[in-house]
């Protein structure tokens, strides 16, 4: 081996440590990236789907009938 390329393997093996703990903080933050950018894409799809169900289904409606209670509104003033 040439001087050089002694040198160069000594530096590399006193900050192989320092190196070793960035890499797999690297690692890591891409880890998480992945799974968070997933999660987004995961959840809306799930609610762009559920968005679209809920526009096809039909309406609720309830219609309330009033005129017995209008009736008895109207009996109760009259007796007065």
């Amino acid at each position: 081996m040439s001087q050089k390329k002694v040198e160069q393997y000594k530096k590399e093996k006193a900050n192989r440590k320092q190196t070793l703990k960035k890499e797999k903080a690297q690692s890591l933050a891409v880890r998480t990236a992945g799974v968070l950018i997933c999660a987004a894409l995961i959840g809306w799809i799930g609610y762009s789907g559920y968005a679209k169900w809920e526009s096809t289904r039909p309406a609720k409606s309830t219609e309330i009938v009033l005129d017995a209670l209008s009736d008895y509104s109207s009996s109760l003033s009259a007796e007065e």
